[in-house]
């Protein structure tokens, strides 16, 4: 799946370009959008290759979602092409690091666009990554709010 996460913006350029889509489409395009949305982004290190990270079997259904939906626009005519030339593209870089766009295994659940997959939050705690993240961001946003409750009130004296 490490490919195909380099790959996921050019997958989603293309998606963006096609005019005539159908539920099949639309249904992938949405799931993945929201399950990215679900693990934050990608934005946790190690989400997609710690396999203990809380985040990685969400990693895993987005990305799984990206590579179905290219999949499946390399059965619309008007997408056939560049799918077509995108797919032999991730092919050829999966077969350089030793796997195969064709057997590729999403991991050793199977995920249902009709379910998402969240983070392990309850794990958090226990993986040193994510947590340090986490801790991270929330003493970002505290220093934020504290220069901004502390910072003096704009005058409105004439000439400032």
């Amino acid at each position: 799946m490490m490919v195909v996460s380099r790959y996921r913006s050019e997958i989603l350029d293309l998606a963006d370009r096609q005019t005539y889509t159908d539920i099949t489409f639309r249904r992938l395009l949405n799931y993945g959008n929201i399950q990215y949305a679900y693990c934050l982004w990608g934005l946790v290190p190690g989400s997609l290759t710690d396999e203990d990270s809380p985040f990685n079997e969400c990693s895993h259904a987005y990305l799984a979602a990206a590579k179905a939906l290219l999949a499946h626009m390399e059965t619309m005519p008007a997408a056939r092409p560049d799918a077509g030339e995108l797919i032999s593209r991730i092919d050829a870089d999966m077969v350089r690091g030793g796997a195969s766009w064709v057997l590729c295994q999403y991991s050793a659940e199977q995920f249902s666009t009709g379910e998402l997959v969240a983070p392990h939050w309850h794990d958090i705690v226990f993986h040193a990554p994510s947590l340090l993240t986490f801790l991270v961001v929330l003493l970002a946003f505290i220093t934020a709010v504290t220069m901004i409750v502390q910072s003096p009130p704009p005058t409105d004296e004439p000439g400032s």
